[in-house]
C-alpha cells in the first residue's frame, strides 16, 4: 500500500465539498509565521492538558501524564528556539507561554530536574 503526500491526503479528504483542491490552496496560503504560531499553540495546550492545567485540580487529574508533556514542552522548546527570528511580535508571547509550562512542570514533578535538565531547557537554557 502506498502512502499519499499531505497534499493528496487532504485533496481526497476533501471530495465532500465539492472543491477537491480548495483545502490544498488554503494551506498554501497560510503564511509560514502563521503554520508556526498555530503548531506551538498545539503543542502548548497539549502540554497543559497533559500538565493536568485545565482541571481544576490538577493534582487528580485524570489526564496529567508527565512523561507526554515533558516530550510535548521538548518539542515546543525546539520549534521556538529554532523559529524565533521568523516569529517577530508572537516570539514574546509564546516563549512566555513556554517558560509557564517548564515551571509548571517543575513545579508539578515529584523529583524536579536539576536546572537545565527540564523539559526544552537544552534549548532554552534553565528556567527557575
Amino acid at each position: 500500500m502506498s502512502e499519499a503526500s499531505p497534499a493528496e491526503a487532504v485533496s481526497a479528504n476533501d471530495t465532500a465539498s465539492g472543491h477537491p483542491d480548495e483545502a490544498v490552496r488554503e494551506l498554501a496560503d497560510i503564511p509560514a509565521v502563521e503554520v508556526i504560531s498555530r503548531a506551538a499553540v498545539m503543542l502548548m495546550s497539549s502540554a497543559a492538558e497533559k500538565l493536568g492545567l485545565a482541571d481544576d485540580d490538577p493534582e487528580t487529574s485524570p489526564r496529567r501524564d508527565l512523561d507526554e508533556a515533558r516530550r510535548l514542552i521538548t518539542a515546543l522548546a525546539g520549534l521556538i528556539t529554532a523559529s524565533v527570528e521568523y516569529l517577530g511580535p508572537h516570539a514574546g508571547p509564546l516563549r512566555d507561554g513556554l517558560q509557564s509550562l517548564q515551571r509548571a512542570f517543575r513545579e508539578t514533578s515529584a523529583h524536579p530536574d536539576e536546572p537545565g535538565k527540564g523539559p526544552g531547557e537544552k534549548y532554552t537554557g534553565p528556567v527557575y
